[in-house]
Order: structure tokens, then sequence, then C-alpha cells
């Protein structure tokens, strides 16, 4: 019952949200009580809710096709709905009381958005999969290009072909699949039951990758994320980086992992030398980006790159890193897009080079972006350290001949990224102040609260992250005998 609330909630929001017209507090009060009940609802299902039979829920629905409305919430499910669940609540903490044109409309969208993801995380079924997956984008879509910039519609265009097209190939490739199964089923048991060869699975890895590495983006699927992120207002861009891209790697460990994994090891050097060069590449970018929007969209580019060659690594310690990952991502970049919100919004501008000297007249804003930045630099005793150790660690330990390459080319990330970060920090905050910057920026209460937040959690588990290691270690393992490839050989 608890999984199927988690996707009714958002929904039934959405559609009260759109309810309240044009009246800005009562879609300011929907939007918060509808997050926050479904942030109440996903702590109670991690921690006193421990009944299995709560986690499931499944009715009839497409029976003709072989098709159940069956969701669970498994451990990877729980990370994801957790982090879905408070990346919400505190927009919603964050947004309340800021001007939002048409605001009915826009946390109306945002809610059904949330709706689809939760869909997805929670499916079991292959054709529900679809259908959320479908759901989530069509909101995004009319967020980007009602309330986005001056290049919106272009912009949206873009994305929507590029996800279109990508969903339209994993489909294909879900009901070829499905017409393997005995009984003619889409439901996830019955799929991964299915007997492919070598052959058979390399093609269809083709025709599912797509749609999972553009959702990320991997290299070099990206040309769509940092025009779309940058003309996006910056509450929809958190919600694509933060939680949107977490799609696509859900896609590859419960979708694409386990249904071929003796193609992911065939083409895994080809899949790893994308992403870790995607690593190199975004990095490079954003150490000459002048926009912030932009340097946050190319840095999160080289973080996903990372979790992505960490999926085909395939061993117990890149999937453990990356199932960590997926959470400290979330909320680190959560809290990067935050703060150039709050900048944009006071000085009304975004341009790195317009800026300088904030810190000798906002102090607590300095404060709380230095600890994010230094997160998302994966400094030690922050959270985006202990992921992106144990993802290094199975980089280095995977069964590719060329694991030092991949290795080593991937470290010159973590040394790009604090180029760039380290350098946006000196240019913004301890330049010289000027016309823009001379005025102080101080914080309303709700953005102070919301930064304590992410900046305690960034310590918390950077200090102690065993709690949110044991939440998906039983999944980890069962995930790694499922695709280690030297069990794999023996069976076959």
């Amino acid at each position: 019952m608890i999984a199927l609330l988690i996707v009714l909630i958002p929904l039934l929001g959405g559609i009260f949200s759109f309810g309240t017209r044009a009246n800005k507090k009562a879609a300011d009060l929907v939007f918060m009580l509808f997050t926050a009940g479904l942030l109440t609802l996903t702590l109670l299902g991690l921690t006193i809710f421990n009944d299995p039979t709560l986690y499931r829920f499944s009715a009839p629905w497409l029976s003709s096709l072989g098709s159940s409305f069956s969701l669970l919430l498994d451990p990877l499910a729980k990370v994801l709905c957790l982090l879905t669940a408070l990346v919400y609540f505190l927009l919603a903490l964050y947004m309340n009381g800021k001007s939002v044109q048409k605001p009915a409309a826009f946390y109306g969208w945002l809610l059904l958005a949330q709706a689809g993801m939760m869909g997805v995380f929670l499916a079991t079924d292959g054709l529900l999969f679809y259908f959320c997956w479908e759901l989530a984008l069509i909101p995004m879509y009319f967020l980007s290009s009602i309330w986005g910039g001056a290049r919106r519609i272009a912009v949206t265009f873009k994305f929507f072909i590029y996800t279109f097209l990508g969903s339209v190939l994993m489909l294909a490739g879900l009901i070829y699949l499905q017409s393997q199964t005995p009984d003619q089923s889409f439901a996830l048991s019955a799929l991964l039951k299915v007997k492919l060869s070598t052959a058979q699975q390399s093609w269809l890895l083709w025709l599912f990758l797509p749609a999972f590495a553009i959702k990320l983006p991997l290299f070099p699927f990206h040309t769509w994320q940092p025009d779309t992120y940058e003309e996006a207002p910056t509450p929809v861009t958190a919600v694509l980086s933060a939680v949107m891209v977490k799609m696509g790697v859900l896609g590859l460990l419960r979708w694409l992992l386990p249904f071929f994994p003796l193609a992911a090891y065939q083409w895994g050097d080809v899949i790893m030398g994308l992403a870790v060069g995607g690593i190199v590449y975004a990095s490079l970018i954003a150490w000459r980006q002048d926009d912030l929007k932009r340097l946050v969209a190319y840095s999160s580019i080289a973080h996903i790159g990372l979790m992505g060659a960490a999926a085909f690594a395939a061993n117990l310690a890149s999937l453990q890193g990356l199932c960590f990952q997926l959470f400290a991502h979330g909320i680190n970049i959560l809290g990067m897009w935050l703060v150039v919100d709050v900048i944009e919004r006071n000085l009304g501008t975004r341009k790195i080079s317009e800026l300088g000297g904030l810190a000798s007249h906002s102090p607590a804003l300095t404060f709380f972006t230095i600890i994010i930045a230094l997160a998302n630099i994966a400094l030690p005793l922050t959270n985006g350290f202990v992921g992106e150790l144990l993802m290094f660690t199975g980089l280095l330990a995977t069964k590719s001949n060329f694991a030092w390459v991949l290795t080593v080319t991937a470290g010159l990330g973590i040394i790009l990224s604090a180029v760039y970060t380290l350098g946006m920090i000196r240019s913004v905050f301890f330049g010289e102040s000027n016309a823009v910057t001379s005025r102080p920026i101080n914080l309303s209460i709700q953005e102070q609260l919301v930064l304590i937040v992410i900046v305690v959690m960034i310590l918390v588990f950077g200090i102690y992250p065993q709690p949110m290691l044991d939440v998906t270690a039983g999944y980890t393992d069962q995930l790694f005998r499922q695709i280690d490839i030297s069990y794999l050989f023996r069976k076959f």
C-alpha cells in the first residue's frame, strides 16, 4: 500500500494544485502539504513500517497485453523515492512566498512529474515502466516551454525529441522481450527469465541504452542538457538534475544490466570509455564557462559520467558507490542550483565575470556555498567523497584490460572539478566588489533552513555513511550475483 500511495499522493497533489487557479497562497499551501506528506510517508516506509507486504502493490491493468499495475519499494526504489520526496519538499520550502507566474499550473505540472518519476522508480512491469517514463517527460516539456527563457521553445523541442526517440527504441526492446516470455508477460520477473544469446543481448542492449544514456545524459547523448538546464526555470532545472537523471541510472541497474549482462561485458570498454571521455570533456568545458548555470550543468555531466562508468564496471564496490552517489549527487546538485538561483534573484545576473566580493557582505551565503561546492568536488568528510571513492575503487577493479587507463582518465575529472569549482568560488565570492555586487544578499528564513538541511546531510553522510550503505547492501549483492561475468561464463 505504501508503494501505491507514493505514486498517488503527488498525482492527487497535481490535480488539487491545478484547482487552486490563480490563488498563489493556496498553490503554495497545496505544494507544501503534498510534498511534506509524501516525505513523511517515505521516511516512515524506511523506518517504522517494516512489513514487506506494504512495499508491494499489484492490480490488473492491461491484462490482454500481459501487463499489470505492479509496484515494489525495493532498496533501490527506497533511496530514489526518498531523494525525490526530499528534493521536492526542500523546493516547496524554498519557493514558498516567491513570485511564480501561473503558480497553480507550475506546481501542478511539477507534482505530476513527481508522480511519473515515482512510478518509474517503483514499477516492476515493463509496460507500466514505459508509461511512467513518458508520464514524467510530458510535464517537464510544459514546464520548460512555458516558464523557460528566451530560447525555451527550440531547446525544449530538442529535449523532447531526444528523449522521445530513445523511449521508442526502449519500447521496441520491451515488446521483443515480452514476445519471448512463455506467457507473453511484461512482468519484470518474467522478462528476467528470458534466455537470450549473446548476439540477441547485444542488439537489445543498443535498443535500451539510448533511452537511459539520453536521460542521464552520457556523452555523446548529452547535447540537449546544457541548453535545457540554462533555459528552464531553476526549480525545474533542479528537478531535472537532482532527480530525473536518476531515472537513467535506475534504467541501467534494473532494466539493462540484469537483462543483458554478457552484452554489457562485451560492450563495457566502449561504454565506459565514452563515459570517462565525457568526464574530461564536460570538465574542460565547465572550466571555460562564464554562466553559473552552464558551469553547474557541465559539472553535472562530469559527475554522471563517473556514475555511468561505475555501472558498467559491474563489481560490488562500483555498485555500492553508485547507489550511494544517487542520493549524494541529488542533494549536492540541488544545493548548487539553489545557490545559483539566490544569486540571480538578488543580483539579476549569473555571469561570473560580473560578480565578485560577495564574501565581504554575504557571509551566510558564502559559508553554505563553500560547503556545497566542497561536496561537489568530493572533499573527504563530505558525502560526495564516499560514493566517488567506492566508484573509483570499482572502476580500478573492473575486468577491463583498460582499467588503469579508465581510472586515471576519470581521475582527471576530480582535478578539473577542483579547478573550475574553486575558481568560481574565488571569482564570485572573493574577488573585488563592483556596482552589481555591492549590496548584501540576505537569505530569507526559508532559504537558510533549506541550505542548512542540505549542509547537514552533506556532513552527516560524509562522516557516517553506513546507514545509507546498509539500505542498499542487500540489493547490490543480489545485482552483482546477476551480472557477475565470472559466474555467467561458468553458467553458459
